[in-house]
């Protein structure tokens, strides 16, 4: 897959509302981190770093260290938390150990148009973006009220999470456009072919 396609909305999404469930969304509806350039797109894409920033030492060992938190995140996100489910154990003690390294340090900036730019000092490391992710997945796995929004899509066969932050939280897909659409269209069908019967 071309890096150009990687980086259109459908292939690396950014819509679950936190970073750690937008890791996540990058298993379906297959693998999207298989390439180190596909990691660049995502790490950019998700604003972990701001554009431009470079990333040339991504490299295989970062795609299999960021797929193994991504896991870790599954099974913290997935599951009711429970001291006494040993996958769930597991995963939030790499998740926390993780989240002790020190994130990249952004800093402000003038731009050659006047305005203020977020830049980074030196290129950041695998474990300071890693350790941005694992913060962001502890920052949601303490906050009862965003936990509390954490929804599995309900389109056919999708595993993307959300958090639902809509009116009312009755929010049913991860994207209306997409699984919306299809329940929308499948029930269309249902309805023509019960008018045909």
């Amino acid at each position: 897959m071309a890096l150009g396609t990687a980086t259109a909305p459908y292939e690396l999404r950014f819509d679950s509302g936190r970073i750690c469930l937008d890791l996540l969304a990058t298993t379906h509806p297959e693998e999207r981190l298989d390439s180190a350039d596909l990691l660049r797109a995502w790490i950019t894409g998700s604003g972990l770093v701001p554009a431009g920033t470079p990333l040339a030492a991504a490299d295989s060992s970062w795609i299999v260290n960021f797929r193994e938190l991504r896991g870790h995140i599954g099974q913290l996100v997935r599951k009711k938390a429970s001291r006494d489910s040993r996958p769930f154990v597991i995963a939030l003690a790499r998740v926390n150990e993780l989240a002790r390294a020190a994130p990249p340090v952004p800093s402000a900036v003038w731009d050659a148009g006047g305005s203020l730019v977020r830049v980074l000092r030196s290129p950041p490391t695998c474990a300071e973006l890693l350790a941005a992710v694992a913060r962001d997945t502890v920052e949601l796995l303490t906050d009862p009220t965003a936990r509390a929004s954490i929804r599995q899509c309900e389109g056919d066969n999708c595993p993307i999470v959300y958090l639902d932050t809509s009116r009312g939280r009755r929010r049913r897909w991860c994207s209306s456009e997409v699984c919306g659409n299809r329940e929308r269209v499948a029930r269309h069908r249902r309805r023509a072919a019960l008018a045909r019967a």
